[in-house]
């Protein structure tokens, strides 16, 4: 057996959370090493829709541009489409991922990024090159077989699926990140509640020219509403853009307790065919693939030394398109903190918070996604195809809705409402952008929570209340535009102040001197680097230009300080020994790790 491997975090999975927790943690200087059972990264669209916040992340790991040459741009997203086919009778539109006016608003004044669509095929490549070239070490064809923890680290053991050779890897941590069937969820026997296999789905990857159908109104998803009994279909299948406008990937449901459809090449241009209207169009098939609709979250993501995030502790319908953005997200607000306790300047009891923080997070997005698939059943009653019987009930069911009568009318009506209901499927800046954290690694002592005036799912109320994101405002750098959120994150604290807060330079050298945790100072004012030109920081700071807002690593605000007081420099050491997990008073730099690091 090949000699002991010795990295400071091993991680399992390349998905998007793993390769984005790799990126993370190397470019913190943690030494790394993630691994994939598989030859490679995904390879087909999956996930896609990314989301605002996503976008804020990757701006931090230093890939936006590079994922942006991926997208299909905001424009060519919103008009999604509900027809019989992409050819056939259209039954209705909305406006999507933040096209609608008023959805736009509410995204526009909380973030500096719109909806972009990244198929995951195309963005692991981008996180996970990225990571290596940042120094972390990266093998496919490897499988973990089992791991151990103790008071000293985690033991794994890892078989190379080429030559069969078997490797052990002693680690600080271990982060499973490896999809639905986590094995390292399971050995962690991490409480998981929900439903399992709650319905089929069929993935066909497919190139067809298909613009003279959809250029017109270009979108992310045409939703095709037919009797799919042929394909032991639920009634309602999508036409998901993967490139516009040639690259497809159709998605048709099947009844599990019906088993798994036999489809074959043949079969699956039959169905593409059935799904478009028009079997003359040119098809050609990628790849046929089956999956399972999920209703799983775990309650708790985290047991010792052991990590767990995306797939392994959300696994959910793609309603919502949450997925990879909150698997993305998972990776941000552990790998700092990891990278902190690694490098002796936080106490492990820093890396409880995660779990506290993300497991609300994996709940609130498995239940909001299996609840927005009952907005289609609307539409599916508005028609009446709920009581129709075969295709010739649901055909006259559908062609109905021209009938100049009150029933007519009558059903006109409600389907114009349910179909603006399934807006819940798709515009949710608050479940995207509100993220609002409770735990050991916010300090909000003496402060007022502010709740919601409205339904925190649906709109942003931007607050600098602790624990929540820091809101978005336009200011300028040396004259260029830029938003608030950029000046923070690079894997440090940073104190926002106003030109009377210049004492909170000197506070953060104090913190440097004492606990050895860097604190970016940036003072926003006229004459200044940093300027509000815009007004738009000072209408949403909520403190006073002597004030500061301590904003953590991942963009969350760790507490504030209304004013410069007397007492500020021993306030924010006391706040900073709270989150790093300091007790007793023990300020000295290093002092969190108590415990020999495994050596190389």
């Amino acid at each position: 057996m090949a000699e002991t491997v010795n990295v400071d975090v091993l991680v399992v999975g390349t998905g998007p959370a793993g390769s984005a927790a790799a990126l993370s943690l190397a470019r913190n200087g943690i030494r790394a090493l993630v691994i994939n059972k598989f030859g490679w990264t995904a390879r087909t669209p999956r996930a896609h829709i990314t989301n605002p916040r996503t976008m804020e992340v990757l701006h931090d790991l230093g890939v936006y541009d590079e994922a942006l040459k991926h997208a299909v741009p905001n424009h060519l997203m919103g008009e999604n489409t509900y027809c019989t086919s992409l050819s056939g009778i259209e039954i209705g539109r909305i406006r999507t991922w933040g096209n609608c006016p008023d959805r736009d608003h509410n995204y526009a004044i909380s973030s500096p990024e719109k909806t972009c669509d990244i198929t995951q095929n195309l963005l692991e490549p981008v996180l996970l090159g990225s990571a290596a070239h940042s120094g972390a070490q990266v093998l496919f064809h490897t499988e973990l077989i089992d791991y151990t923890q103790d008071d000293g680290g985690v033991t794994a053991k890892l078989r190379n699926n080429v030559t069969g050779e078997e490797t052990t890897v002693r680690c600080q941590y271990l982060i499973g990140a490896d999809g639905a069937n986590s094995r390292v969820a399971d050995i962690a026997d991490l409480p998981l509640e929900g439903v399992h296999g709650k319905e089929g789905s069929m993935n066909i990857v497919f190139d067809a020219d298909l613009s003279k159908f959809v250029e017109h109104r270009p979108s992310v998803l045409y939703w095709i509403i037919q009797d799919g009994s042929d394909v032991g279909g639920l009634g309602m299948g999508v036409v998901r853009m993967v490139r516009p406008w040639n690259r497809w990937l159709a998605i048709w449901g099947y009844d599990l307790a019906a088993g798994q459809p036999e489809v074959d090449e043949e079969k699956a241009i039959s169905v593409v065919h059935k799904l478009i209207g028009d079997d003359t169009v040119p098809v050609s098939i990628d790849s046929i693939s089956f999956w399972t609709v999920n209703d799983v979250y775990a309650t708790r993501l985290s047991n010792g030394r052991v990590f767990c995030m995306g797939d392994a502790v959300h696994r959910h319908p793609p309603t919502k398109g949450l997925g990879s953005n909150t698997s993305i997200q998972d990776a941000f607000n552990l790998s700092w903190k990891l990278a902190l306790v690694l490098k002796g300047q936080a106490d492990a009891s820093l890396l409880d918070s995660y779990s506290v923080e993300r497991a609300p997070v994996a709940k609130q997005i498995v239940n909001g996604a299996n609840r927005s698939i009952s907005t289609f059943y609307g539409i599916m009653g508005a028609l009446g195809l709920d009581k129709a019987e075969g295709p010739d009930g649901m055909r006259d069911a559908l062609l109905s809705i021209g009938d100049d009568t009150p029933e007519g009318e009558a059903k006109r009506a409600a389907l114009d409402a349910a179909v603006y209901n399934t807006r819940d499927v798709y515009d949710n800046p608050g479940i995207e952008l509100q993220h609002r954290y409770t735990s050991d690694a916010i300090y909000a002592a003496g402060d007022v929570d502010p709740g919601y005036a409205g339904d925190p799912e649906v709109f942003v109320e931007q607050t600098t209340y602790p624990g929540a994101r820091l809101p978005h405002a336009w200011v300028t750098v040396n004259g260029q535009r830029t938003s608030i959120l950029y000046l923070c994150g690079g894997a440090q604290f940073t104190l926002l102040t106003g030109i009377s807060g210049g004492g909170w330079i000197e506070a953060a050298a104090a913190i440097k001197q004492t606990l050895g945790v860097d604190i970016n100072v940036v003072q926003i004012g006229a004459l200044r680097k940093v300027q509000d030109v815009y007004g738009e920081w000072s209408r949403v700071r909520e403190i006073e230009e002597s004030g500061a807002l301590l904003v953590r690593p991942d963009q969350h605000i760790a507490w504030r300080a209304k004013s410069w007081t007397a007492d500020s420099i021993a306030d924010l050491k006391e706040v900073m020994q709270s989150i790093l997990g300091f007790k007793n008073g023990d300020e000295s730099v290093g002092a969190a790790q108590e415990k020999e690091p495994v050596k190389a």
